[in-house]
C-alpha cells in the first residue's frame, strides 16, 4: 500500500481513535492513583485537565507538523537537528524509549494474563506468557495504521465500557460520598501533579506526526487531539483516582478479581496495554528505520525488529529492573518536541516551503535539547540519592520550554552573527 492511499484512507476521526487507543493504558490510571494520593478529587480532574491540555498543544504542533510535510518526527527532526544529529541521537532515544515502553506493557500484561490464570488453578509462567502477548501486539503492528485503526474501532469502546462499569460498581453503596469528602493525608504539590500528568504521555505528543503523517488538513489535527486525548484522559484519571479510593488500588485486575469477575479485569488490561503496545512497535520501528537508514519497503522488518526486541525485554522482566532507565529517557524525550516546534512554528512560522533538509549535525539544535533533558533528568537520577538534592519533582513541561528558550536564543544569536559578518565584508 502506497504512503498515498494510507494518506487518503486515514480521516481525523482514525487518527482520534489511534490516540484515544494509546491514551487509554495502565499508566493513566496509576497516574489517577498517584494524584489522589495527595490531592481531593477535583484538583486531580482539574489537574489532569490541565496536563492532558498541555499534551494536546504539543500534540497539534508536532502532528500538524507532520501532516504538512507528510514526514514522521524523526525525518521531520532532520531540519533542527541535521540528518545525523536526528539519525545518531534522536532517533536512539525514542527507539529505545518505544522499546522499552513495549516491554514494560508487554510484561504486565503478561504478569496479569498469569495471574488471572492462576485464579482458576493454573500455572502458566510469566517470562511465555509475555512472550505471547509480545508478539500479539507486534503481530497487529507489523501491518501499519490501517490494522491500528481496526484494533482500535474494536478495543476503545470496549475498554470504556469496561472502565464505566468499573466506577459504577466502585461508587455504588456509599462510593460518591466518599469520593466527594475525600481529603488526603499527604498534599501533592498541584506543579508535581502536573508534571506527573504531562510525563505519563509526553512520549506520544513528540511522536505525534507519526500519524498525523497520514491525516490530511490541519484542523483535522486539531479535532484528533482534543477528542482524542482530552476525554479518555481524564476519565482513565479519573478510574484510577476513584478506583484508588474506593478499593484501595488502581489496578484495574485487582479490582475485578475482588468483585468475583477476573475475566472483565484481564480483557481491560490486556485490550489497554495491545492498544498502547501497537503504537510503541510502529514508532519503535520508524525510528529504527532512520538509525540505519532502511529503505521504506523494509519498514516492517524495523517495525518487527522493534516489537522483537521489546517482546524479549519483557520475557526478561524489564518490569523488575528497567523502569528507572525508563524514566530518565522519558524525561529526556520531550525536549525534543520544544526544539522542533521553535524551529518550525518560531523561526519558520509554521511555513512547510521553509523546512529544509539539513545534512550532518545541527550542533544548535542537540545543544538546546541535551541542555533542556539534562535539566529534566536531573530530579530521577537524584531520586537515587535523596541526600544530596532531596524533593526534586521531575519536570518533562521546564525541560520542553528550556529547550525551547534554548534554541531561540540560539537562533538570534547567529542571525545577528551573520548580519555582523556581512557587514564587515561589505
Amino acid at each position: 500500500m502506497t504512503n498515498k492511499n494510507v494518506e487518503q484512507a486515514q480521516s481525523w476521526g482514525s487518527l482520534a481513535f489511534v490516540w484515544t487507543g494509546a491514551m487509554i493504558c495502565v499508566p493513566a490510571l496509576l497516574v489517577g492513583g498517584t494524584l489522589i494520593g495527595g490531592m481531593p478529587f477535583w484538583e486531580a480532574i482539574l489537574t489532569a485537565c490541565v496536563g492532558y491540555g498541555i499534551i494536546v498543544i504539543f500534540m497539534i504542533f508536532q502532528g500538524i507538523q507532520g501532516s504538512d510535510l507528510k514526514l514522521p518526527t524523526v525525518k521531520a527532526a532532520s531540519q533542527v537537528f541535521g540528518e545525523q544529529g536526528s539519525k545518531k541521537i534522536i532517533s536512539i532515544i525514542l527507539a529505545i524509549a518505544c522499546l522499552g515502553w513495549f516491554g514494560i506493557q508487554a510484561n504486565v500484561c503478561g504478569i496479569a494474563f498469569s495471574n488471572f490464570l492462576a485464579v482458576y488453578g493454573v500455572s502458566f509462567p510469566v517470562w511465555l506468557s509475555s512472550l505471547i502477548w509480545g508478539i500479539i501486539m507486534l503481530l497487529s503492528a507489523l501491518y501499519g495504521i490501517r490494522i491500528l485503526n481496526i484494533l482500535n474501532y474494536v478495543a476503545v469502546p470496549i475498554l470504556l465500557c469496561v472502565c464505566l462499569y468499573a466506577l459504577f460498581l466502585s461508587l455504588r453503596n456509599g462510593g460518591v460520598s466518599q469520593v466527594f469528602n475525600y481529603k488526603p493525608e499527604t498534599s501533592l504539590p498541584f506543579l508535581s501533579g502536573l508534571s506527573v500528568t504531562v510525563g505519563s504521555f509526553a512520549l506520544g505528543a513528540v511522536i505525534a506526526g507519526d500519524y498525523s503523517q497520514y491525516t490530511k488538513g490541519r484542523s483535522g489535527i486539531v479535532k484528533a487531539a482534543i477528542t482524542g486525548i482530552l476525554p479518555s484522559g481524564i476519565l482513565m484519571i479519573a478510574v484510577g483516582a476513584i478506583l484508588a479510593l474506593t478499593s484501595g488500588t488502581a489496578d484495574i485486575t485487582s479490582v475485578f478479581n475482588e468483585l468475583g469477575l477476573p475475566v472483565l479485569g484481564v480483557i481491560a488490561l490486556i485490550l489497554a496495554a495491545w492498544t498502547t503496545n501497537a503504537v510503541n512497535a510502529f514508532s519503535g520501528g520508524i525510528a529504527i528505520v532512520n538509525v540505519f537508514n532502511i529503505s521504506k519497503k523494509h519498514e516492517k522488518v524495523a517495525v518487527a525488529a522493534a516489537g522483537g526486541i521489546g517482546t524479549l525485554l519483557a520475557v526478561f522482566g524489564i518490569l523488575n529492573y528497567f523502569i528507572p532507565i525508563m524514566s530518565v529517557l522519558s524525561a529526556m524525550v520531550p525536549p525534543v518536541a520544544g526544539v522542533m516546534i521553535a524551529s518550525y512554528w518560531i523561526v519558520q512560522k509554521g511555513d512547510p516551503t521553509k523546512w529544509q533538509h539539513v545534512e550532518g549535525i545541527s550542533w544548535l539544535g542537540v545543544l538546546a535539547w541535551a541542555v533542556g533533558a539534562v535539566f529534566a533528568a536531573l530530579p530521577v537520577i537524584f531520586s537515587f540519592f535523596p541526600t544530596v538534592l532531596p524533593g526534586l519533582p521531575n519536570e518533562p513541561l521546564i525541560g520542553i520550554v528550556l529547550s525551547l528558550a534554548i534554541y531561540l536564543i540560539g537562533q538570534k544569536w547567529v542571525g545577528n552573527a551573520r548580519r555582523e559578518t556581512v557587514k564587515k565584508n561589505y
